[in-house]
């Protein structure tokens, strides 16, 4: 593919919920471009962008992609990204690396959860939105309750320039609001221009009303006219909706049907002629070695700075790097310095995608969006720069994942590979959190919900070798004692030869919450020998770790050593250990064992019309409401202390109330008491896993 300058370039971005044809339209538009011979069809797992195993088994994009498509002398680098809210990660970064948003739409479907939330995110980043009335050929389609719905989303911002031709099966073309033509389509790519039908002139006109009134809304000027006169001419019209569209105050709807392909040439063209150019957006701000902050335009003269937005691991090709240029350019078999890591990275060949294909190019100019395999170091969010003027872009925000699950490799001798394959899906996917849990000694990985977690198991499978077992991941519960308590340990065997002999007695007692451990030594008169007061203390520990009653760790208590035995021929380090661990049981017993919880911080931001559902779900969580308050656009934040154990599965338990509308955040607060109905509870299961466990 040429060399195209920053100009003729467009980085489009195609959002919105999963099943609105995002795939299918990207199909249509390099069908329509000439760029592949035959549409392929999510159904058949044969569309350029949903490639992986993993989309094909599923019919749904799990990851992002990218097509470059050629028309009229312009390159329109489309990025398809997943409509799924589990893979939501990749929409924020895909965002950071395109100059426009196409929201699609289903005519059937309407406005649902996952189109608020892209549109959302493209308001925080400031990009221009049109919208695409899809599936106008479906059954119940309807664009004017679509178009309504838009309205009452999304405010009177939302302007339609076309009208569908046909309803449903009969769909043939669409109706340009703003000439007064018609272009049907007559089983080709290409439409046929003519004259309005004349049932649709009637209908038309509350459709330029609010086409008109977007534009009037968007420029003081105009609106004092279309307030005085109730009316903008043509020219006045097209001006506003190109200026408006630019500065992201007017969102322009078009129509169309991607499996026939319908309207698909008009968006093409529409993106051409009205979708901002890399030169026209604002100049990126950039931050200096130094913690300077300076703007930077889009320029090949100046210093190179690119994003890495997508990092993919090939198990042949190794990591393929995805990034955008905004200023200088990048060329192969070269040097490039990695600001955010501080290292160099030698560049290979240079190529953009085409899905999974690639397809070698001589240089990424600013403006572009490029790809380089076999980077050693970077990963997604990194910036490129030049050793010289070392700066670094935004750092990429992601939602954090909070839905556990503990993995275990199914075949004996594969933890190398699993933690190979681990790291390579970390580098992959930011949302994607892995840690060793030192408290319940599992491996626990971290996602957005299940879908997401079974992808991820799915490709360590696939591209790693490596197949896991998971399970919920284990709550890191804690014993304590309630009171003071005495405990005798006594170890004794002496039954001929070198024997076994240690006698200890202590006194243990409670500490406050996060009091930790506590020894004392009260031994007098050499009751016990110095040597071996240390490994009564092991002893102790050890015990504790394991746990007395329910194999969680015993935390916050004071072991204080008073009396004790010893032999001077028989006793010997591990015989006190004995001794120790045998005293700590019996005190334990004494003064009664409970079990700690963790309790969590949790902050819920929901619509205010789910606020009651989720307070009462939250009180039947065993949940102490901290506080409510607003959290704007309509929405009310809420505030509760919460037993970790109840909220394990909280992401979809919220996504399932509020229909994915809601969000959340938690946080390690405190150790609780557990209620002794639910502890008992708690310890059978653990004493059975433990039984379990050792039977194997």
């Amino acid at each position: 593919m040429k060399t195209y300058d920053a100009n003729d370039i467009r980085n489009v971005l195609l959002v919105g919920h999963g099943g609105a044809g995002k795939t299918a339209l990207l199909e249509a538009m390099l069908f329509t471009s000439g760029a592949i011979t035959r549409m392929g069809r999510s159904e058949d797992g044969n569309t350029v962008s949903d490639f992986e195993p993993e989309e094909v088994k599923k019919q749904i994009s799990v990851s992002l992609a990218m097509a470059p498509i050629e028309w009229n002398g312009v390159k329109i680098n489309v990025l398809d990204a997943p409509g799924y809210a589990d893979f939501i990660g990749d929409v924020r970064s895909a965002i950071r690396a395109v100059d426009a948003v196409i929201l699609v739409v289903s005519a059937v479907d309407g406005v649902e959860v996952q189109t608020e939330v892209a549109w959302e995110l493209a308001v925080e980043a400031g990009l221009p939105r049109a919208i695409v009335v899809n599936k106008l050929d479906r059954e119940r389609a309807s664009f004017e309750r679509t178009l309504n719905e838009l309205v009452a989303a999304f405010g009177t911002q939302v302007a339609p320039l076309e009208l569908p031709i046909g309803e449903e099966h009969a769909f043939s073309g669409v109706a340009d609001l703003l000439t007064r033509t018609s272009y049907t389509y007559a089983g080709g790519v290409t439409a046929s221009e003519g004259s309005w039908p004349e049932d649709l002139a009637s209908r038309a006109d509350p459709f330029r009303e609010k086409l008109m009134e977007a534009v009037a809304e968007s420029d003081d000027q105009l609106i004092e006219k279309y307030l005085e006169q109730g009316e903008l001419d043509e020219k006045e019209i097209v001006h506003g909706v190109k200026e408006g569209f630019a500065a992201a105050r007017i969102s322009p709807v078009l129509c169309g049907a991607a499996t026939k392909p319908i309207g698909v040439d008009r968006l093409l063209q529409f993106i051409v002629e009205e979708f901002p150019a890399p030169t026209e957006r604002r100049a990126i701000t950039v931050t200096t070695k130094g913690g300077e902050e300076k703007e930077r335009a889009t320029d090949v003269d100046q210093p190179l700075t690119a994003f890495v937005f997508k990092t993919v691991s090939d198990p042949y090709v190794g990591h393929i790097t995805m990034f955008r240029v905004f200023s200088g350019k990048l060329r192969p078999d070269s040097s490039v310095y990695n600001a955010t890591k501080g290292l160099e990275e030698r560049v290979g060949q240079l190529f953009t995608l085409v899905g999974k294909e690639h397809e070698t190019i001589a240089e990424v100019p600013a403006g572009d969006i490029g790809a380089v395999a076999k980077l050693s170091h970077t990963t997604t969010g990194d910036t490129f720069s030049t050793k010289a003027d070392p700066v670094q872009l935004q750092s990429l925000e992601v939602p954090e994942p909070l839905l556990a699950f503990a993995i275990v490799p199914k075949t004996k001798g594969d933890e190398d590979k699993l933690s190979t394959a681990l790291a390579r899906l970390r580098e992959e996917d930011p949302t994607f959190r892995v840690e060793r849990s030192d408290e319940t000694h599992e491996t626990v990985m971290y996602g957005m919900g299940e879908a997401h977690l079974d992808v991820m198991t799915e490709r360590m499978k696939r591209k790693f070798g490596v197949e896991v077992s998971t399970s919920p991941a284990k709550i890191a519960y804690r014993e304590t004692v309630r009171s003071s308590g005495k405990g005798l340990g006594r170890h004794v065997k002496q039954t001929g030869g070198h024997g076994q002999y240690a006698v200890c007695n202590i006194e243990i007692d409670p500490l406050p919450r996060g009091g930790g451990f506590e020894f004392v030594d009260k031994i007098f008169g050499g009751a016990i020998p110095n040597q071996f007061i240390p490994s009564v203390e092991k002893g102790i520990v050890k015990t504790m770790q394991q746990g007395v009653f329910s194999g969680y760790p015993m935390v916050d208590i004071r072991c204080t050593l008073v009396d004790g035995k010893f032999h001077t021929v028989d006793s010997s380090d591990m015989a006190f250990q004995i001794a120790g661990s045998l005293a700590l049981k019996e005190a334990t017993e004494r003064a009664g064992v409970v079990l700690l919880e963790p309790i969590v911080e949790l902050e819920v931001v929901v619509p205010e019309t789910y606020t009651g559902d989720i307070m009462g779900d939250l009180n039947s969580k065993r949940a102490k409401i901290g506080g409510m308050e607003s959290a704007g656009a309509g929405k009310q934040r809420v505030k509760a202390l919460v037993p970790q154990a109840e909220v394990a599965r909280y992401s979809i338990d919220l996504r399932s109330m509020t229909g994915g509308r809601g969000a959340f955040s938690m946080r390690f607060s405190h150790y609780e008491e557990v209620p002794s109905h639910l502890a008992e509870k708690v310890i059978a299961e653990a004493n059975q896993a433990k039984e379990e466990a050792q039977k194997k």
